[in-house]
């Protein structure tokens, strides 16, 4: 897995050792912003706190994002508006509003650099176009200030465009750090590479990873995808990776932050990065495990900016991988049939800086008994029909793929030869479906069956890693875990 422009010589982050039979007030799984967030305003309120990373801070999705911390969000406004009523598009837009004051006034405390921008929402062709102009309607109904522009400063023609002012990108690795060392602070507790595989609930409620347990009054999950299958979040988000490069450029740069709303959607924004100005470009989003060829996207990404921007050199190239629900809305509260100690977030649609510190508002006053007004009109939302529709196409695509690629594992034996460098293979190998890879000369044979669900996976060129088609689950070449609602590694095979 490649790291980000922001992962790019960061330092580590101060961690803590393992509480083994430690008891808190509240133990976080997760050290990603809603995490963390969710752990300094748990700490400020006087409860003990300790917070539990897989890997290391950062190393997932927030510290692979775009950091845009805008409520202009694409065309996800129009999106919650088709699924809900009125009353929750404002909720949701509430609920970014006062995620976004609570970030930016944080970090401004802490001194951490914030460069207010514009964000510019466009479209380049009449179906964008007419998207475009779904989510105006939808932004008035939000009570956002929109305005619309005729003139852009990107180098290539533009339909139509809509402008918000004085939003902000930041240095999302940054962010983290200034989290992390006001909850250590604080008293909370920081624990790397601790991993939790199961959370059984009682009084107290434990916490179970491969190091040890801790007990807690309350668990947050704040792992991007419940690993739980309790509440069946799994079935109810689509995985979805997107990617990122950064380029250096003596093409003008963009000033705004700008994300399209045609079907290849594109964002742009530029970065500072050790006094350098570069630019960033997204954008060849995927469900997770169900692309063909990724690498080809990559390429297609710096093929479309070398058009655009003639001479970009890129310097880095990254993904990052985050969660749709079928009802355009986050799932953030309490999770079902666990007696009102363990709190979910998930499904964010690519906007987590708003998105993840909303979560951990609404999470820190479920837990200390307070109300929010917006929390609680989320909390009791009414899906449409039209968003129960999708929920019910989302999940019979993925039992399509269970039944195709199990049938397409079975028909196909695995070849005699390994695969070509930075290939992997899957074939039946006597009854059951197996992995092959060669990666950097090592040839890694693992069961191919993801330890999830049962899913087949797929090799992804471009990150070298096994992925899931079904609920996201991802896995270095070795068949380490990366990532998604898996709890175990893959098995070995002989």
């Amino acid at each position: 897995m490649t790291i980000s422009l922001w992962q790019d010589g960061a330092a580590a982050v101060p961690t803590d050792p393992f509480p083994a039979g430690g008891r808190f007030d509240a133990v976080v799984v997760g050290g990603g912003l809603t995490g963390l967030a969710t752990a300094v305003m748990l700490a400020r309120a006087g409860r003990s706190v300790a917070v539990l990373e897989a890997r290391s801070i950062g190393d997932v999705t927030t510290g692979r994002s775009t950091g845009k911390v805008s409520l202009l969000q694409g065309a996800v406004m129009s999106g919650v508006r088709r699924s809900h009523s009125d009353e929750v598009l404002r909720a949701y837009a509430n609920g970014n509003r006062e995620a976004q004051d609570w970030l930016l006034g944080f970090l401004g405390e802490r001194g951490v650099p914030v460069e207010r921008r514009d964000a510019i929402t466009y479209a380049t062709t009449p179906e964008g176009e007419a998207r475009l102009e779904g989510e105006i309607e939808a932004a008035h109904v939000a009570g956002l200030d929109i305005e619309r522009e005729t003139e852009t400063d990107l180098p290539f023609d533009v339909r139509s465009a809509i402008r918000l002012a004085d939003q902000a990108q930041i240095d999302p690795i940054a962010a983290l750090r200034a989290l992390a060392a006001e909850a250590r602070s604080r008293g909370v507790r920081i624990v790397e590479c601790a991993r939790v595989t199961d959370v059984h609930l009682g009084e107290p409620t434990t916490v179970a990873t491969a190091r040890g347990e801790i007990a807690a009054q309350h668990v947050i999950l704040a792992t991007g995808i419940p690993f739980l299958d309790r509440g069946m979040y799994f079935a109810k988000v689509q995985p979805s990776r997107s990617y990122v490069q950064a380029f250096r450029t003596a093409e003008p740069l963009p000033t705004g932050m700008y994300l399209s709303v045609d079907k290849a959607s594109r964002s742009l924004r530029t970065a500072t990065i050790r006094g350098e100005e570069v630019l960033l470009v997204g954008g060849g989003g995927h469900v997770v495990g169900r692309e063909d060829d990724t690498l080809a996207v990559v390429d297609e990404l710096g093929s479309w900016t070398a058009q655009w921007f003639p001479g970009a050199v890129r310097t880095h190239a990254w993904s990052a991988q985050d969660y749709r629900s079928a009802n355009m809305t986050p799932f953030v509260g309490w999770m079902p049939r666990a007696d009102r100690r363990v709190a979910v977030a998930t499904g964010y649609n690519k906007w987590g800086m708003t998105n993840a510190v909303a979560a951990a508002l609404s999470i820190t006053a479920d837990i200390l008994g307070e109300e929010l007004p917006w929390a609680q009109v989320l909390h009791h939302r009414v899906t449409k029909p039209s968003a129960v529709a999708s929920g019910i196409a989302m999940n019979a695509e993925v039992g399509g793929h269970l039944a195709a690629d199990w049938v397409g594992a079975a028909l196909h034996a695995l070849p005699e030869d390994p695969p070509a460098e930075g290939e992997g293979v899957v074939g039946r190998d006597g009854v059951r479906p197996v992995a092959v890879s060669r990666v950097r000369g090592e040839v890694c044979r693992r069961s191919a069956v993801c330890p999830h669900l049962g899913g087949v996976l797929t090799w992804n060129r471009a990150e070298a890693s096994w992925d899931c088609p079904l609920h996201g689950s991802r896995f270095d070449h070795r068949g380490r875990l990366l990532e998604g609602p898996a709890t175990d590694d893959l098995a070995p095979v002989e």
